[in-house]
C-alpha cells in the first residue's frame, strides 16, 4: 500500500557534517551544496557519496534541537519547567499546565527527520553496489537506516516500514496513504538486520574521525535486543500499538534477547577499536576536550566552518540544525549582580545564553547526586559556583558582597550549596539569595531551588576560541559536537542486561560492570566549580559503596550520574517501565525570587504516554476516513 511520505531525496540544501581530524582538514567528509537532487543524480556515485554525508548531517536535526532535547528530559525525574516556559515545555511536564497531543512540536521531530533519512539510507543501498561503493560505505547506510527505525519504534510504537515503494525500498514518488508495522516487524525487519550486517561490514577503525564503526553498531544492535526483550516482557503492563501479541517473529523470548544484549555488550568492551574509557569523568565533558575517545556518536557543530557546523557563526536563533539545547536549562544568571557589577553573559562553559525554560528538580540534588564530595559527576555536570567575570567586559573593580567582603573577578558571586540551615534569606545578589557567614559569596540551597534559580549544566555548556580575552559570542548557537553515543554505555547496558537475567562472563557481573563507571567517577583531577586542580583518588571508596546486590533502581540512578542532562532519561524510563514510579511527583520552589519553600507536584502520567503521538501533520496530509485516521493514531491522543 502506498505511503503519504513527501520523502526529501536529500535535504534540499545539502549541509555535510564536520567529522574533523585535529588538524588534518583532508580526513572530513567532503560535499559540494547543491539546490536540489533527482532520482537520476542518486544513481552516481558522487550522489551516493553526498546521500551518506547527509545522512550524518541530518543528526543535527533531532540532537541538540532543543525542542526535542525538552520532551526527553522534561516530564522526568531530571527536569521540570522552568519560570520562563511557553506550552512547548508546560506540555511535556504532565503536571496539569499542559497536555501533550498530536499538534505538539517536539512530538513530530523525530518523525519528520528520521524518514527523509531512512529513504535516502534506501537509496544508498540500492544503489551503491551499481556505481563502486564497498561494503564498509553501505554499511554506514544500513547502520543510520536501523538507528533511524530504532528511535522511532521507541518513540511511537510500530511505524510503517513501506514508505511508498515496498518494505525498506527507496522511495522516489509522493502517496498519500500509510500503514503502520508492529512493534516485532519493525525490530526484526527494519532494525536488526541492518545493524547485524553493518557490525559484519564496517570497519573496527573509523575511516575518518566520527564516522560509524563495527563497535557503535555493536553498541545499538545490544541496546536495541535490550529494549525489545524489555518489550516482550512487559512488566508493567503498557500498552503497545498497533496492538499485537508481546510473542517474537523469530520465536525468541526475552530472556533471549537479554543474553543477546550481554553477549554483545561485552564483546563491545573487550573489542574496543577506536574508543576507551577516558580516566576522568571530568574529561569527558570539558570542551576543550571535545571528540574524544569516549565519544562513538554525535551530531557534530563546529565554530571553524559555516558550512560544516550548519549555521553562521554569529547565529543565535533555534531553527533546525543548531545546537542550543543547553539555553533551555541555562537560567538567567545575568541577573545576579552585587555592588552594582553583574555576571556577564560570556561564551564560556559555565555561562552561555540563559533561556530558563527547563529546571532541575530538587531530588536531582538530593537523590540521584546526594554524593557531591567522593563521586566527581555532580561537579562535572552542573554550574553550582557562578563567579564575577565582569573584567570580560573592561571592569577590573572588585564588588562588595555578602558580610560587605569583597568579591574580585574570578571569585564567587553566588554558589548553590547543600542545605544549611544557616542560611538567611534575603532580596540578596538579585535573586533572592542568602548569606553565610564569613563567606562573601550569596548562597541558595540546593533544596530550597525554584523555577527561576537553580544551577546550569555545565556539561553541555559553550565553548569558543575565539574570545580573545572577553565576552565573545554568548548569544551564538553552540559550536560543540551533541553527543549522542559514548563507550561507557557498553558497561550499562551489560549490567542491566545480566540485572535482567543473562549469564555473565568472569569479571563482568553487573555490579562489576557498574564499578568500573563508579571507580572512574571517584578520580578527580580538577575541582571545577571550585576552580582549582584536585588530585583526588576516591575509587575505592567509590566501590565499596556500591551494594552487594545490583538492580535495576541502581542501574536508573548511575545512569542519571553518568548521563544527566543529555536526553536520556525519557528513554531509559520508558524501557524499563518505571517512568510512572519514577517521575509522578517532584519538588520544587516557585517562580519568585524569593520562594525558597519547595512545593510537591504531581504528575499525571498515563500508560498511553509511554508513546509519543503520531504528528497532526502527517495525519492532516493522509488520504483517508476520520475513521482510518484515529486508528492510525496512538490511543490516547
Amino acid at each position: 500500500m502506498k505511503k503519504i511520505f513527501k520523502i526529501k531525496i536529500f535535504a534540499t540544501v545539502l549541509i555535510a557534517v564536520s567529522l574533523l581530524m585535529a588538524s588534518c582538514t583532508q580526513d572530513i567528509l567532503q560535499e559540494s551544496p547543491r539546490s536540489s537532487y533527482t532520482p537520476d543524480y542518486f544513481q552516481t556515485e558522487e550522489g551516493v557519496q553526498g546521500g551518506i554525508t547527509y545522512l550524518y548531517s541530518q543528526l543535527r536535526y533531532i540532537y541538540g534541537q532543543p525542542y526535542y532535547y525538552n520532551s526527553l528530559e522534561t516530564g522526568t525525574d531530571e527536569y521540570t519547567y522552568a519560570q520562563s516556559a511557553d506550552g512547548n515545555f508546560k506540555d511535556s511536564d504532565l503536571s496539569g499546565v499542559g497536555v501533550i497531543n498530536s499538534d505538539s512540536h517536539p512530538s513530530s521531530i523525530p518523525w519528520d527527520n528520521c524518514f527523509p533519512s531512512i529513504n535516502t539510507a534506501s537509496g544508498i543501498i540500492e544503489n551503491a553496489a551499481a556505481v563502486g561503493l564497498s561494503d564498509a560505505l553501505i554499511a554506514e547506510a544500513r547502520f543510520f537506516r536501523a538507528f533511524d527505525y530504532f528511535l522511532l519504534v521507541q518513540t511511537y510504537g510500530g511505524v510503517p516500514l513501506d514508505l511508498g515503494a515496498g518494505n525498506l525500498k527507496f522511495n522516489t514518488s509522493v502517496s498519500r496513504t500509510s500503514v503502520r508495522n508492529t512493534v516485532p516487524e519493525v525490530y526484526t525487519i527494519g532494525v536488526f538486520p541492518d545493524l547485524i550486517q553493518a557490525v559484519n561490514d564496517l570497519p573496527i577503525t573509523a575511516r575518518l574521525t566520527g564516522t560509524v564503526t563495527k563497535n557503535v553498531a555493536r553498541l545499538f544492535l545490544a541496546k536495541a535486543y535490550l529494549t525489545y526483550g524489555w518489550w516482550l516482557q512487559n512488566p508493567n503492563n503498557i500498552p503497545t500499538y498497533p496492538d499485537t501479541p508481546r510473542t517474537d517473529p523469530d520465536g525468541h523470548d526475552a530472556a533471549w534477547y537479554f543474553q543477546q544484549a550481554y553477549d554483545l555488550a561485552a564483546e563491545g568492551i573487550d573489542n574496543p577499536g577506536d574508543y576507551k574509557l577516558l580516566d576522568y569523568f571530568y574529561d569527558v565533558h570539558v570542551a576543550t576536550n571535545d571528540r574524544h575517545a569516549e565519544m562513538m556518536l554525535y551530531a557534530d557543530h563546529t565554530e571553524a566552518s559555516t558550512q560544516y557546523g550548519g549555521y553562521a557563526s554569529g547565529y543565535n536563533g533555534t531553527d533546525p540544525g543548531t545546537n542550543t539545547s543547553v539555553w533551555m536549562v541555562t537560567s538567567n544568571y545575568t541577573r545576579i549582580s552585587v555592588g552594582g557589577k553583574s555576571i556577564q553573559r560570556e561564551a564560556a562553559q559555565d555561562y552561555g545564553r540563559p533561556w530558563t525554560r527547563m529546571a532541575p528538580t530538587i531530588n536531582v540534588f538530593e537523590e540521584t547526586f546526594a554524593d557531591k564530595t567522593l563521586d566527581s559527576r555532580y561537579d562535572g555536570t552542573f554550574v553550582s559556583t557562578y563567579r564575577a567575570n565582569w573584567d570580560k567586559a573592561g571592569d577590573t573593580n572588585s564588588a562588595t558582597g555578602a558580610n560587605g567582603l569583597s568579591i574580585a573577578p574570578g571569585e564567587a558571586v553566588l554558589s548553590y550549596i547543600d542545605y544549611n540551615p544557616a542560611v538567611v534569606y534575603g532580596d540578596n545578589a538579585g535573586v533572592g539569595a542568602g548569606v553565610l557567614p564569613g563567606r562573601a559569596d550569596y548562597v541558595i540551597n540546593l533544596n530550597e531551588i525554584n523555577r527561576k534559580n537553580y544551577p546550569g549544566l555545565w556539561k553541555l555548556g559553550t565553548y569558543r576560541t575565539d574570545n580573545n580575552g572577553g565576552l565573545g559570542e554568548p548569544n551564538s548557537a553552540v559550536t560543540r559536537p551533541y553527543p549522542i553515543a559514548k563507550f561507557s554505555e557498553f558497561y550499562f547496558i551489560a549490567a542491566e542486561a545480566a540485572v535482567k537475567g543473562a549469564t555473565t562472563q568472569g569479571g563482568k557481573s553487573a555490579r562489576e560492570l557498574i564499578n568500573v563507571i563508579r571507580a572512574r567517577a571517584g578520580k578527580w583531577r580538577f575541582d571545577h566549580n571550585g576552580n582549582v586542580p584536585k588530585l583526588e583518588d576516591n575509587s575505592a571508596a567509590m566501590v565499596l559503596a556500591t551494594p552487594a546486590v545490583v538492580d535495576i533502581d541502581y542501574i536508573l540512578a548511575e545512569r542519571s550520574r553518568e548521563y544527566f542532562g543529555e536526553g536520556y532519561r525519557w528513554f531509559d524510563l520508558v524501557r524499563t517501565q518505571k517512568w510512572t514510579e519514577y517521575a509522578s511527583s517532584y519538588e520544587i520552589a516557585g517562580t519568585n525570587d524569593t520562594d525558597h519553600s519547595p512545593v510537591t507536584v504531581s504528575r499525571t502520567i498515563e500508560k498511553y504516554h509511554y508513546l509519543r503521538p503520531i504528528p497532526q501533520g502527517q495525519m492532516d496530509k493522509m488520504l483517508a476516513t476520520d475513521a482510518e485516521k484515529e486508528a492510525y493514531q496512538n490511543p490516547g491522543y
